[in-house]
């Protein structure tokens, strides 16, 4: 919402030049005339405890003012503040267009932006960047007002002005001007800032300074302006990364939206006295049989139903410009009397709606514009970045696109340059893309207008004209291309991806390889060959591994402020069951969600890659152990690329056992935390350095015979952050990936899980193995004797199995407190699984055996072991742990209290109400 705009749409009204107190024969009430910004308000008498969307507080009395265009309820005592603006004049408050990523909304309380009612218990949608809630049927008459994440190379911006978003506020939030309660959990009402987070009154926002500083996690967040991105002929999904499942069987049919409309209006019956007019906005929503039902009193004057049918659609224009034609035929509703089927007039007198004729033509409509000796239209100066400024010209039938430009320039002062080296460019705000489109100077202004209303009325309430400057700029789109062989050159990737996708080479160039992960970057000089790979490497396999395609953004690490250190964020949304997911929505509205990656769509190359430049930044990784692991081995394999070669690690633990997290005072596992306040944690966090392992496992025959079996593998090269086990604590985890390999649906819970895993050490307590005639140990080239055991662990962190201190806190002359960055192994063995139950319940520890900074380890028989709780079959042969490169840098949660944010930051997420969701 632009501060000018809404300032400006405040005299407006979306029935302009209709708003006369008048008493139909319908029992319309009169409406209030004042200075609402686009409401169509009346005095209503309230039967129910109702709460005002201006101030929030209760409406004492009998008395209230109701829109009856958009459900927008105030006292009497507001109407002279009123400052938020009807859903009609949506469009004309938008300051930049960005499409919405609109994606399947929780159960969670929250209500529509467009008909400000509750959307729980209704099929709801949500975007996944901002905070805008609709209902299904409302979503199509949204427009793109998302918040601006990127620059697209072609638009600039001098200040960076708040992005409000109204509604859905935390209960508690407090207004920034006046320090009196903003948010509701009953109407929708204040406004928040979608970047820095400030929440005001609507009639209070006004007054806080325009300029947006970001808040309080500014010196974590990426600003837009630092943020390029070519995204012309890609979606708002795609530029995002966000997964095909969760939103984009949604957004890829314009037609879901409406026709959830039609099937929700279908079902109730019409009110007693009143009928059902089915009506569509034009051939597009003919095409598609998508249409509005309009509720009308049985004997209704036609201006009034052309009135209640602008208002059904969300419409601000003047009834005397529309009329409705029956769809199908050729009768009109109009000034004159509506003659029925037979000719006749109505008895009811001139001016009045017959049931019967339109019960005979159907009850199907066609709303139309009138045609137009002339108009005014708005043109929006500069490029749509740059504000909302714009200059008001006429137009008739014989205005061009190259007249219009020369009348723009001459009332900017500005008749002195060449109107040939501006265009006049076309844009449709659709809340699911925005389409340009380049005027050709010859091209009929009015003839263009007439044709989008014929199109959809509705589209041209959406639809904008700008005047931009022709500049001829260099395209550079970035790729990412994953799922390759590995281990290949550069000339042997060029030559995979030419055979695969045809790449016409004089405009794409393989900038980067990354060879160890299977992947290359691109880039690509021309939008339709960029989109072309990006949706053929989707459906193409190589090598028996399907390939993956992402957009990626360039950072320009130049415009990063001083005391910035932006945070790169993965979240494996399959941890947790839904909070992962849940997370992720979470920080893509928080920070920028081009810092926000989801690990499964590509893992953490993308994140890496992306990030490849700054001088310095820090990650936080949402999941498991086995996540955190998974980027840990990608950052190593890839920190030669990167500036930062060492950004530290934050956890939030979603995983099963999330022994690491624990160790750095994340916590044991993830349980609805304010997401805001673990970025500010993070923030806070100190930095700690650990130990990384490299463990060698060398299959050998052992049998003694000497003969090459012919099965034996390659050495395995696998690296270690927490431990590794063999022997009976392996066969447990083994016997449970299993059962969750099976049946993965079933392991969505922690307690769930560690249900599980009782179950299937409970099955091995009558088991047993002599683990100490299978393994021969030497610790720092020392051959160490093992006691009778059946498991053998192996500690990089002092904790083991889901938080137990399998070591012990007992003062050892022999060996040092374990640390983990002392560079030493801890080597512990337990003697059966009653053993470990008895550890994990803090009855007793494991059996020290050594500590050491090189092992090597003997294996005679095959044996189960685990990798930071991933379990498989190792065969006979040698095993050799030793110190894996540089210590890595991680972040250990703060024991002080969170600092309070000050008055520029959010107190709290507006999600926090919810519990994080």
């Amino acid at each position: 919402m632009s501060d000018q705009d809404a300032a400006d749409c405040r005299t407006a009204s979306p029935l302009a030049g209709k708003k006369r107190a008048q008493q139909s024969p319908g029992g319309l009430r009169p409406r209030y005339q004042g200075s609402a910004p686009g409401h169509c308000l009346r005095r209503v008498t309230l039967t129910k405890p109702t709460f005002c969307h201006s101030c929030s507080d209760f409406i004492w009395g009998l008395v209230g003012f109701l829109c009856e265009v958009c459900n927008f309820m105030c006292h009497e005592k507001c109407l002279k503040t009123l400052r938020s603006p009807c859903s009609c004049m949506t469009p004309s408050a938008v300051r930049v267009p960005v499409a919405h990523c609109f994606g399947r909304a929780g159960q969670k309380k929250r209500f529509c932006s467009v008909c400000r009612k509750q959307t729980e218990g209704h099929a709801a949608l949500r975007c996944e960047v901002c905070e805008l809630h609709v209902h299904a049927d409302c979503a199509v008459f949204s427009c793109a007002d998302c918040r601006s994440s990127h620059l697209d190379g072609t638009l600039e911006q001098d200040t960076f002005h708040h992005h409000w978003r109204e509604g859905n506020l935390a209960a508690a939030a407090r207004c920034d001007v006046c320090r009196r309660c903003c948010g509701s959990s009953d109407v929708l009402s204040g406004v928040r800032c979608e970047w820095c987070g400030v929440t005001s009154h609507t009639a209070c926002y006004l007054s806080v300074p325009p300029e947006c500083i970001l808040g309080r996690l500014r010196g974590m967040m990426l600003h837009p302006a630092c943020v390029r991105l070519d995204s012309r002929n890609f979606s708002k999904m795609h530029n995002y990364r966000i997964t095909e499942g969760w939103g984009q069987d949604l957004d890829n049919s314009d037609d879901v939206d409406q026709a959830a409309a039609a099937s929700k209006e279908v079902q109730p019956a019409p009110e007693s006295g009143k009928q059902l007019l089915k009506v569509f906005d034009g051939d597009d929503s003919v095409k598609r049989g998508c249409f509005r039902l309009v509720p009308i009193m049985r004997a209704t004057k036609n201006e009034e139903v052309v009135e209640a049918t602008l208002r059904a659609f969300y419409l601000p224009d003047d009834p005397q410009d529309f009329e409705l034609l029956e769809l199908g035929g050729v009768q009109r509703l109009h000034s004159d009397d509506v003659l029925n089927r037979n000719g006749d007039h109505d008895h009811r007198g001139p001016n009045t709606l017959n049931r019967g004729s339109l019960k005979d033509a159907g009850d199907v409509w066609l709303l139309r514009a009138k045609p137009r000796d002339a108009e005014v239209i708005k043109v929006y100066v500069g490029r749509p970045r740059s504000g909302a400024a714009f200059v008001s010209v006429s137009v008739s039938k014989t205005s061009t696109a190259a007249s219009v430009l020369s009348e723009v320039l001459s009332l900017l002062h500005r008749q002195d340059e060449d109107a040939s080296s501006f265009s006049l460019v076309e844009i449709y705000m659709s809340n699911k893309q925005v389409q340009r489109q380049t005027l050709t100077p010859q091209e009929k202004i009015q003839d263009k207008l007439q044709e989008i209303r014929k199109v959809s009325v509705c589209q041209m309430n959406q639809t904008r004209f700008y005047l931009v400057e022709d500049r001829k700029r260099a395209v550079q789109v970035g790729l990412l291309l994953g799922g390759l062989t590995p281990l290949l050159t550069k000339d042997q990737y060029v030559e995979l991806i030419q055979d695969q996708l045809s790449i016409k080479s004089h405009l794409v160039a393989v900038s980067h390889v990354y060879s160890t992960q299977g992947a290359v970057a691109l880039q690509v000089s021309c939008f339709s060959e960029a989109e072309r790979i990006y949706m053929l490497a989707k459906d193409t396999a190589a090598g028996g591994r399907t390939l993956t395609s992402l957009v990626i953004p360039e950072i320009t690490h130049a415009s990063l402020g001083a005391d910035v250190c932006p945070l790169l964020v993965f979240v494996n949304p399959r941890s947790g069951g839904m909070k992962g997911r849940e997370l992720l929505y979470s920080f893509r509205k928080l920070l920028n969600p081009h810092q926000v990656f989801d690990i499964s769509n590509g893992g953490p190359l993308a994140g890496l890659h992306t990030f490849r430049e700054v001088p310095r930044f820090r990650m936080l990784v949402c999941g498991g152990d086995g996540t955190v692991g998974w980027v840990l081995g990608v950052l190593e394999a890839v920190r030669h690329k990167l500036v930062c070669r060492e950004p530290p690690i934050g956890i939030v633990p979603l995983g099963t056992g999330n022994d690491l997290a624990r160790v750095l005072r994340w916590g044991a596992g993830f349980s609805g935390e304010d997401p805001h306040h673990i970025l500010v944690s993070v923030d806070e966090a100190d930095q700690v350095l650990m130990d990384r392992w490299t463990i060698l496992l060398d299959h050998q025959d052992l049998s003694g015979d000497g003969k090459d079996n012919g099965f034996l593998e390659p050495p395995k090269i696998v690296q270690m952050n927490n431990y590794f086990g063999l022997g009976i604590d392996a066969e447990v985890s083994l016997d449970f990936h299993q059962a969750r390999e099976d049946d993965p649906d079933k392991f969505t819970s922690r307690f769930h899980n560690k249900g599980v895993y009782v179950k299937v050490g409970l099955q091995k307590i009558s088991c047993s193995r002599s683990l100490h005639k299978e393994l021969r140990l030497q610790v720092d080239a020392q051959d160490v004797p093992l006691p009778h055991i059946e498991g053998l662990i192996f500690l990089n962190i002092p904790s083991w199995g889901s938080g137990a201190d399998l070591w012990g806190s007992e003062v050892d002359v022999r060996h040092g407190k374990p640390r983990i960055d002392d560079g030493l192994l801890e080597v512990v063995g337990v003697t059966g699984v009653v053993h470990m139950g008895q550890v994990q319940s803090g009855l007793r520890s494991g059996i020290r055996i050594a500590q050491g900074n090189y092992v090597r380890l003997t294996v005679s028989k095959p044996i189960p072991v685990q990798v930071d709780g991933e379990p498989w079959i190792q065969p006979p042969g040698q095993i050799i742990i030793s110190a894996a490169g540089p210590k890595v840098r991680m972040l250990r949660k703060s024991k002080q209290k969170q600092k309070k944010s000050s008055r520029d930051g959010r107190s709290e997420s507006p999600s926090s109400r919810d519990g994080g969701h």
